[in-house]
């Protein structure tokens, strides 16, 4: 029946506007949070602590979502694709010479059709000859071209946003040699402020990476002291130090800085944790969820 051929297509397109509204979502809204690729993480994830509680490898678990969050976009816009077109095969197509219809699947062709049309690679044995399918196969070719430069683009952005943790991670590993009053508590030392400011200032983009690159928090480090939620406990006893510093700029400075934290605890709970705690409870979070435990 032809409702229900037309039917299915309008289904197939409404997965392919879904798929794209979440790649939109993910790669290009400010949020970087789309509703599937965020669910693809946050099983990932949970899958890989798991693992982790039982002695198994779990450092990998940021990659392995991200894999699977491009997994899931060309597995939905694959589908959409074969339902567009699996209700107009063989009629609104020219097979290559050779190739019995009477013998073939629809679904298969359908699926075929829409993993090369998507992958680009255009063999030409499986022609449209209706007026709008010759518009909906380039399409979802561009779709696909698009997808590819995306996902390679997304992945170039995201390790820079890691390194920018780590190092500030480390950072804070090598301040935890010094004790934090030794640090900023004398005062003919011009070092202390300038240090809680700049502490401030690269945690602040970080929170800015963690809010843009909202898939960088499913990525653990299994080096201590570049892991983030294992040293970030440095950085608000910092805070905490130099708030009761004898210099009013270092007591300007602390204020800065426990700002700072207190913006990306807030940040970390409303998109990760959902402690609805105090700063203190959300880092002992942001530390257990990334097995980090000792720091709480």
């Amino acid at each position: 029946m032809a409702w229900l051929d037309w039917s299915i297509t309008a289904a197939g397109v409404l997965v392919v506007l879904v798929a794209l509204r979440d790649i939109f979502h993910t790669l290009w809204h400010p949020s970087g949070r789309g509703s599937i690729s965020s669910r693809v993480m946050r099983a990932v994830w949970w899958v890989g602590r798991h693992l982790r509680k039982r002695g198994g490898a779990g450092v990998q678990t940021g990659p392995v979502a991200l894999g699977a969050v491009i997994l899931a976009w060309i597995v939905l816009l694959v589908t959409g694709g074969a339902l567009v077109y699996g209700p107009h095969l063989p009629e609104g197509f020219v097979f290559q010479s050779g190739l019995d219809v009477s013998e073939r699947s629809e679904v298969l062709d359908a699926v075929y059709l829409s993993t090369v049309t998507l992958a680009t690679l255009g063999f030409g044995d499986v022609v449209p000859v209706s007026g709008w399918l010759r518009i909906a196969v380039p399409v979802q070719a561009l779709i696909g071209f698009a997808l590819l430069t995306a996902s390679v683009t997304w992945v170039l952005q995201v390790y820079p946003a890691l390194i920018r943790r780590r190092a500030f991670a480390v950072r804070l590993a090598q301040l935890r040699a010094v004790p934090a009053e030794e640090l900023l508590h004398d005062p003919d030392s011009s070092v202390a402020a300038p240090l809680l400011e700049s502490l401030a200032g690269t945690l602040a983009q970080v929170r800015v990476d963690v809010t843009q690159y909202t898939e960088t928090f499913y990525f653990r480090d299994g080096d201590e002291e570049a892991a983030l939620p294992a040293m970030l406990g440095v950085a608000a006893g910092l805070a905490h130090a130099g708030h009761s510093a004898p210099r009013r700029d270092v007591r300007i400075a602390a204020g800065l800085l426990q700002a700072a934290i207190d913006d990306f605890a807030h940040v970390l709970d409303e998109q990760f944790l959902h402690v609805g705690g105090s700063t203190d409870e959300v880092l002992a979070a942001y530390a257990r969820a990334h097995d980090y435990a000792g720091q709480d």
